[in-house]
């Protein structure tokens, strides 16, 4: 019987566990030798579930981490020379489904606290849109690297609310004060990915991005 030399991913979602344990994987790190390349500061990808966003958004992760061991053999090994470690922020929306208003807001503070723990918190900051924009200046003055932020399913938390006005407007306000930081944040950013199902434009939330 022939031997199987690399096992099918179903359901992995992490590319440091899929590079180290030796799972199939169809390299796609040429994209981000385009986004380097070209000197693309933002991108969004609007794609179905399962199209492998949250994967995408993983290997990012693992790029500006500097994870040069990750990527042995893949496209961006021929490209990338440095391989400079930057802070990276990567909230992941998608836990955040079936919320009212409160539940959002903890969900918030819970993504934010680790990065807190790391880089500190300032006086004063008490809103998620304050303390994200606290978070990645520090990270930047810390670290001397720009701050990478990765937004995986930005649009989770409205996505059963969408066509019902009464509950969706407290969502998307709260949601367009946390994201409303990244704009003025450019010169802290190296590189800002977001991922979702749906377009910036049927949501509202991004309008400072839009252009």
């Amino acid at each position: 019987m022939a031997k199987i030399v690399n096992k099918y991913p179903v359901g992995i979602q992490t590319f440091e566990k899929l590079r180290e344990k030796g799972y199939l994987y169809v390299d796609k790190t040429q994209y981000i030798v385009d986004f380097r390349e070209k000197q693309m500061s933002y991108v969004f990808l609007s794609r179905p579930r399962r199209f492998g966003k949250s994967l995408f958004a993983s290997t990012l992760q693992a790029y500006f981490e500097g994870r040069k061991e990750l990527f042995e053999g893949l496209a961006i090994a021929d490209y990338e020379k440095d391989w400079v470690k930057h802070p990276v922020l990567h909230f992941d929306m998608s836990g955040a489904k079936h919320f009212d208003a409160d539940a959002l807001n903890s969900y918030l503070n819970l993504q934010l606290l680790p990065y807190e723990k790391l880089y500190g918190k300032g006086e004063g900051e008490k809103y998620p849109n304050e303390r994200l924009d606290g978070i990645v200046k520090r990270a930047y003055e810390q670290t001397g690297e720009k701050a990478v932020v990765i937004i995986d399913e930005y649009d989770a938390p409205l996505l059963d609310v969408v066509h019902e006005k009464e509950n969706l407007q407290p969502l998307r306000r709260i949601m367009q004060n946390f994201y409303s930081p990244l704009k003025k944040l450019d010169p802290y950013l190296e590189f800002t990915f977001i991922t979702g199902i749906t377009k910036f434009s049927q949501l509202s939330i991004f309008s400072e991005l839009n252009n």
